[in-house]
């Protein structure tokens, strides 16, 4: 997915749109109203010039559908029978999401039929015995408030959306679904469309990327990925703090990340007092004299103490492999923060420095938080640029912001691989700057570029 040639951003559609829609926008651009968008609006993806010879492409390999309220509809708003499903791991905004879908589509388009699905694709399934909730504003209004989600979440179940999940949508007569969730819910999406195509229904799929990790590609950041940073910003300065006040003391700060350290390089970035950041892209060997254990011992010595920032995903390369996976079809990783912590331990009584370590791991108390601000905005927005889509036919799709403007995606191309942190980029640049780690901690440079190339396909 790396070449041009592989991307195809055509927005699949139900069929042609037909009714005006409820919403009183401009045609008029430059009328000082806010206007409808059409569908021949794009946005580029690809923006980075790095030759003047370079081609300034406008095909569909780089023109994504600029997202936003159409002046005719797809669907009658009155015959509208919309659901939204939360899946995968708790996620700051799942709430704020949910709200504005329910609104947008209540206030703006006048659908009367929302039902939120319980406890994620587990909802759709008959034998889970589990009743739909009616949504209504006034049951939404104050959920952006608490964390978690309101209709509840679980993992796995993406093998049966299309038959038991198909065949509920079908009973129901649901013409809308708004799937929350990760890279594996947005697969168990996909299925859902195609098998809804299969079967000659009526129903636009339209997902809203979930994932702490930021590792969707194409979108600039996904929801709850501010607020996340902002908690681990806040438990690496209580960590650094306990680490200054002893002596020889070093905080471990473990963070989410199974395959991309986007979580832990920015909460460096923003602490100011990380001074070892682990991510999963950058190997990096334990012992030997470039390995980590003698660049910390460096550090403890004329610095009294450290604060180490570790991504769950860091490091696997350590552990012998693995094949087990868990209910989402994740790889099931080896705790390399109690790994770290042991290690440290045992380095240092080995060589009779004493050292004083504390470890923390807030993960669920970053994905359960409330969000910040910015996040709040971004979700309101994604929720209503949501609906917009689903109204005017559109499917198989994820909503995005992609250069600071809201767009829509095709599933296929925004499941195609991950996002990672780059190695070679400005981010991980920046991240080195402000911890003043090396630039590798390894003792093979020639092994751990090969790695990382076989990791990221460069």
């Amino acid at each position: 997915m790396n070449q041009a040639k592989d991307y195809d951003f055509t927005v699949e559609q139900l069929g042609p749109c037909k009714f005006n829609s409820p919403i009183q926008l401009s045609t008029v651009v430059g009328g000082a109203c806010a206007n409808y968008v059409r569908d021949d609006s794009f946005v580029r993806n690809r923006i980075n010039v790095f030759s003047k010879d370079e081609p300034n492409s406008v095909d569909e390999t780089n023109l994504l559908q600029k997202a936003g309220p159409r002046e005719k509809i797809y669907f009658d708003p009155k015959k509208v029978k919309a659901g939204i499903c939360t899946c995968g791991g708790l996620c700051p905004g799942l709430n704020d999401v949910i709200r504005a879908v329910v609104r947008c589509l209540w206030n703006r388009y006048g659908v009367r039929d929302i039902v939120g699905f319980r406890y994620g694709y587990r909802g759709l399934f008959a034998d889970s015995n589990l009743e739909p909730i009616q949504l209504t504003p006034d049951v939404v209004d104050e959920i952006h408030k608490i964390g978690g989600s309101f209709i509840g979440t679980s993992r796995g179940g993406g093998n049966r959306i299309p038959t038991d999940g198909v065949d509920t949508i079908e009973r129901l007569g649901i013409n809308m679904m708004f799937v929350i969730g990760g890279d594996g819910t947005q697969h168990g999406a996909l299925s859902m469309a195609e098998e809804i195509q299969r079967r000659g229904l009526e129903c636009a799929v339209v997902g809203i990327p979930k994932t702490v990790d930021n590792d969707f590609l194409l979108i600039d950041h996904s929801f709850g990925f501010e607020t996340a940073v902002q908690q681990a910003k806040e438990a690496i300065a209580s960590m650094h703090m306990e680490a200054r006040s002893q002596p020889n003391c070093i905080a471990l700060v473990k963070l989410m990340g199974r395959e991309s350290g986007f979580i832990a390089t920015y909460a460096a970035l923003a602490s100011h007092e990380t001074n070892f950041c682990l991510i999963p892209e950058i190997p990096f060997d334990m012992e030997g004299p470039n390995g980590f254990l003698a660049n910390l011992e460096k550090r403890l010595m004329e610095h009294k103490h450290a604060v180490v920032v570790v991504a769950e995903g860091a490091g696997q390369e350590l552990f012998a492999s693995n094949d087990e996976t868990d209910a989402s079809g994740n790889k099931k990783l080896a705790d390399i923060g109690i790994y770290l912590r042991d290690a440290i331990k045992s380095y240092f009584t080995k060589k009779n420095i004493p050292v004083d370590l504390k470890y923390c791991d807030p993960s669920y108390q970053i994905r359960s938080a409330v969000t910040i601000a910015s996040d709040s905005v971004y979700c309101e927005r994604l929720g209503n640029n949501a609906v917009h889509a689903a109204m005017a036919g559109k499917t198989k799709i994820v909503v995005g912001l992609v250069h600071d403007k809201f767009v829509y995606i095709p599933t296929k191309m925004a499941i195609a691989s991950r996002n990672f942190v780059d190695p070679e980029g400005a981010l991980w640049r920046d991240a080195l700057d402000a911890t003043g780690q090396p630039i590798l901690m390894v003792n093979d440079e020639e092994k751990a570029k090969k790695i990382m190339r076989q990791k990221l396909d460069l």
